[in-house]
């Protein structure tokens, strides 16, 4: 047909990108975050890490966080900030905790928590910001003022789950000579 077109794209020229804060709309890669966060003023501090939900929380996203969480384990690391994940149903939190995922996850410092919307939908009754300026990382599919804590001054950037999980293990990586 007149329609028909090959795209080709190299994987390796792909680098993960951060989304938000407020909108899922804003990208910023990686390797610019930083920058971006400068340019902004805010305080470049992490809070909260949080992956799961019905969105980025299958077995196959388990067990890529898992292979973090190993690798990260055997260099004596541990996540810097509260680290939450919800499993995308409760076949995939049975499954996690038969398999040793789960295991793996809290080994890192995580929280496993119940197959349920959660904090995605503002169901996160968390006390420790309340009503102060920070930023979380979360691999859920939303980001927009106040959904997860309620809190307004809350800035959620979205990300891949295990960008989510290297960047709850970030400060205490090895510094380079």
């Amino acid at each position: 047909a007149e329609y028909d077109q090959v795209i080709e794209i190299n994987l390796s020229e792909l680098e993960p990108h951060l989304n938000g804060p407020f909108t899922p709309d804003l990208a910023t890669p990686l390797s610019k975050f930083g920058e971006f966060i400068e340019s902004n003023g805010w305080k470049d501090e992490l809070t909260s890490a949080l992956i799961g939900s019905c969105t980025n929380s299958s077995y196959e996203d388990m067990s890529r966080v898992a292979s973090i969480a190993d690798q990260a384990r055997a260099q004596g690391l541990k996540s810097k900030v509260p680290f939450l994940v919800t499993p995308g149903s409760e076949l995939i939190r049975a499954t996690i905790e038969r398999d040793g995922i789960q295991e793996k996850l809290e080994g890192v410092g995580a929280t496993v928590l119940a197959n349920a919307c959660g904090p995605c939908v503002g169901q996160w009754d968390r006390q420790e910001k309340k009503g102060e300026e920070n930023a979380i990382l979360t691999s859920f599919n939303r980001n927009f003022r106040g959904r997860q804590d309620s809190n307004p001054l809350t800035r959620n950037f979205l990300a891949s789950p295990e960008v989510v999980t290297a960047m709850s293990l970030l400060e205490h990586c090895p510094s380079t000579p």
